[in-house]
């Protein structure tokens, strides 16, 4: 009898949570998408091959599809504003775009600023790109020269303090990889992921990935923090969760020429229907 009162208290607490939070959910964005029909999504131009532009100008890329893909699930039309690094959050915050897709590594501190709904769809660690004729072997062999890095991306500050690096900050990729080129930096620091696609294009012959990755952290999308535990957030959710599960991330990684990892083979089993 003591444990069928504990277990009543128990689930009366929680129907009592969840509709306070219910109470608290105005739901403004996800509303207001739904009655204009239309959903502005943030994604990256510059980061090849997540989101570019094509030779015609046209934004595309593994998570161009993912978002029109969400806008498709949600019977509206998608309106792709690019985003950089270092504005996706305050894009967000000021309203300029209702969610983004946007290379976006899920940290702690960034939870505090949007609302990062899981499981999290991809995942990368921190390498260089550097020239082969230099032969860096380990992180350390960067201590105290100047490495060329984007601006807002967190790992900047961990190389800086950890290696003793000079990182010198561009605003995009492509003027910190022609930097690169032009020797005012030793190396690249970036994604591991896309210094891979980089290097596979075969534009970059001359230069390589030479070190081990470090910091591997997931990649989250974000929508407004108000609507995380709300329908948006929760819309947001099942989509990733359908990714994982139907394959769909998969698909999309060959279908882009990324090399396969790990990451989308374990979450596509952890996800998998039991009975197939």
């Amino acid at each position: 009898m003591k444990r069928l009162l504990g277990t009543a208290a128990v689930l009366a607490l929680v129907a009592q949570s969840t509709a306070a939070v219910a109470a608290e959910c105005t739901n403004d964005v996800w509303n207001k998408v739904m009655e204009s029909g239309k959903i502005v999504i943030g994604v990256k131009a510059d980061y090849k091959p997540w989101g570019f532009r094509d030779e015609s100008g046209a934004l595309v890329g593994m998570e161009i599809d993912m978002a029109n893909d969400v806008a498709a699930a949600m019977g509206v039309e998608a309106e792709l504003v690019p985003v950089q690094s270092s504005n996706r959050m305050q894009f967000l915050e000021q309203g300029k775009v209702d969610m983004f897709i946007a290379t976006m590594s899920d940290r702690a501190d960034r939870r505090e600023i949007v609302g990062i709904p899981g499981p999290n769809y991809y995942t990368s660690g921190t390498n260089i790109m550097s020239p082969k004729a230099l032969s860096f072997k380990e992180w350390e062999d960067l201590r105290g020269k100047p490495v060329c890095g984007k601006q807002g991306a967190f790992y900047n500050q961990i190389v800086e303090e950890r290696y003793g690096v000079e990182i010198v900050a561009f605003t995009g990729n492509a003027e910190a990889k022609q930097a690169l080129r032009d020797k005012k930096c030793v190396a690249w620091v970036y994604d591991d992921s896309s210094i891979g696609s980089d290097l596979a294009s075969g534009n970059w012959d001359e230069f390589e990935m030479p070190l081990a990755s470090e910091d591997d952290n997931p990649w989250g999308l974000a929508v407004p923090l108000a609507e995380q535990s709300c329908i948006f957030g929760n819309f947001m959710s099942g989509m990733q969760y359908n990714w994982h599960r139907s394959g769909k991330l998969i698909e999309l990684e060959a279908k882009w020429g990324i090399q396969p990892t790990a990451y989308l083979k374990n979450q596509a089993e952890k996800f998998s229907d039991w009975i197939e």
